[in-house]
Formats: structure tokens, C-alpha cells, sequence
């Protein structure tokens, strides 16, 4: 098996992962970052099969369906809305042939609009991560996933507030050229683990989903998540997320949780 990759590939839609895939809450699932971006490779490659359009990327949303075992996937893509200008793509992930994951992805015509690009936001590009120090993430969550991570806060992590960078030396797909955006995409479910608000070994609050919306196409090694979580009254709770690279934001992304206390805590 591969040591220096996240998954390998067994045939053209199936994917076994390696221990780099282990989970938080469950070391012997998948944690959802890296299989989130063997999605994006898939709907990647699906396209690739077609002719270039020059369609971009804009929305992918995921809802989690079951339990993510650590078993070989499989990666179904249809095209469900065809266009010149605007595309919507379906992927299914199946493992041991029951639906796990299912996504849906907008495709929206890439123009030149530089003359009128910019932002709300009044936050420029973070500190770049060359100028700060690794925290050891592994110290507050388990799991081979977490283990991979060079991840460097731009300030002192704090309970539902932290901004921090996230890269990886591991390969998403063993031998396997990789886009991009399916690379930094592989990283953004990592936000609901660096902002907790209450610790893991006494609440659980996992997500169901994973929403991200991008104006402007990510660019580099590091993902930049500028992340706040919230716990409601009710057991319900949010993760959210402005989503940078070392130019500056690039989108959103929002995470539902379901909270409640851990059995036995």
C-alpha cells in the first residue's frame, strides 16, 4: 500500500484509502476532508472526457449520508444539467455498494471580469504561513488524517474562533496527476476540527454537510480557513468558514452539526 498518498486508485471509478484517511471521531471511518476531494478529482476527471468548455468550478455541495468506512469506494459522475455557460454535475460515492456521499456541483463560464473583481471584505491576504509556527492538531483530535497535517494558526487557536493555514505533503490520488482545486478542496473539512468549542472527548459535533462557494479559483499548496463555530440551544450547530489562499479569500464554506454530549463523558 501506498504511504505517501491519501487513496489509491483501482480502476477508473473506484478508490481504496490508506491509513493517511483515518478519521477523528472514528479512527477506523474516513475522515470526509480527503474523500471531499477525491470527489473533486472525479468530477474532474468526467469533464476531462468531454470537450473544453472552460467551465469553472463555482458551488459543490456534500451531504453525508452514512457511515464512511474505511473500505474501497466508488465514484459515480452524471451530468444532470448540461450547458455552455452553466453546467450542474452529480457524483455519488458508494462503499460496499450503499450510497455514502452524494454531491452536486455548478459549473459557471469563466469571463475576463478583472476590471470589476473584488470583495466585502475588509481583510486582505492572512499572514503567510512561511511566517508561522506548526500546532500540533494531533494533540486534540486522533485519526491517520489528522496525523498528515501541517497546520499553522495565524493567532492562538480559541474555542469556536481560529484562523489557521492547512497543507499536506501527501498526494491525494497514489501516481495519479491530481487538479488543483480537488487538492485544496481536499483540506476544507478540516474547519470544523480547528475552532472547537467544547472538547471532543466530552461532545460530539460532526457534520452532516459540506458547502463551499468559491468567486475565485484557489491557487498554491495551502488552504486557508478563517473559521467560526456556533452551538445553538437545540443541538444543532454551524461551522463557517471564509476560505482564502495566499492571495486572499477565494469563497465561503458552511458545515452543519449535529451536537450532543458523548456517551460516557
Amino acid at each position: 500500500m501506498n504511504t505517501d498518498s491519501y487513496f489509491e486508485s483501482v480502476d477508473d471509478h473506484r478508490y481504496k484509502p490508506t491509513p493517511h484517511v483515518g478519521g477523528a471521531w472514528d479512527t477506523e471511518e474516513q475522515h470526509f476532508s480527503p474523500l471531499g476531494g477525491l470527489v473533486v478529482h472525479a468530477l474532474d476527471r468526467h469533464r476531462a472526457a468531454g470537450p473544453d468548455d472552460g467551465l469553472l468550478l463555482s458551488r459543490i455541495s456534500y451531504d453525508i449520508l452514512g457511515r464512511l468506512a474505511l473500505d474501497e469506494c466508488e465514484i459515480r459522475v452524471e451530468t444532470v444539467r448540461p450547458g455552455r455557460t452553466i453546467a450542474l454535475l452529480e457524483a455519488v460515492v458508494r462503499i460496499a455498494g450503499r450510497p455514502v456521499v452524494r454531491a452536486r456541483a455548478w459549473y459557471l463560464a469563466g469571463f475576463d471580469t478583472g476590471a470589476v473583481a473584488g470583495t466585502g471584505s475588509a481583510d486582505g491576504p492572512l499572514t503567510p504561513p512561511g511566517e508561522l509556527a506548526s500546532w500540533p492538531m494531533a494533540e486534540v483530535w486522533p485519526g491517520g488524517y489528522i496525523a498528515s497535517l501541517d497546520v499553522r494558526p495565524v493567532a492562538p487557536p480559541r474555542p469556536g474562533r481560529t484562523t489557521a493555514w492547512i497543507s499536506t505533503p501527501l498526494d491525494l490520488v497514489a501516481g495519479v496527476p491530481v487538479g488543483p482545486l480537488a487538492s485544496y478542496v481536499a483540506l476544507v473539512d478540516t474547519a470544523n476540527g480547528i475552532a472547537v468549542r467544547q472538547p471532543p472527548t466530552a461532545w460530539m459535533f460532526p457534520n452532516v454537510d459540506l458547502t463551499i462557494h468559491l468567486h475565485r479559483q484557489p491557487r498554491g499548496r495551502w488552504t486557508g480557513l478563517d473559521t467560526t463555530v456556533d452551538f445553538g440551544p437545540s443541538g444543532q450547530g454551524l461551522t463557517s468558514t471564509v476560505l482564502h489562499d495566499v492571495d486572499g479569500p477565494v469563497g465561503s464554506a458552511q458545515q452543519i452539526l449535529t451536537v450532543r454530549p458523548l456517551p460516557g463523558a
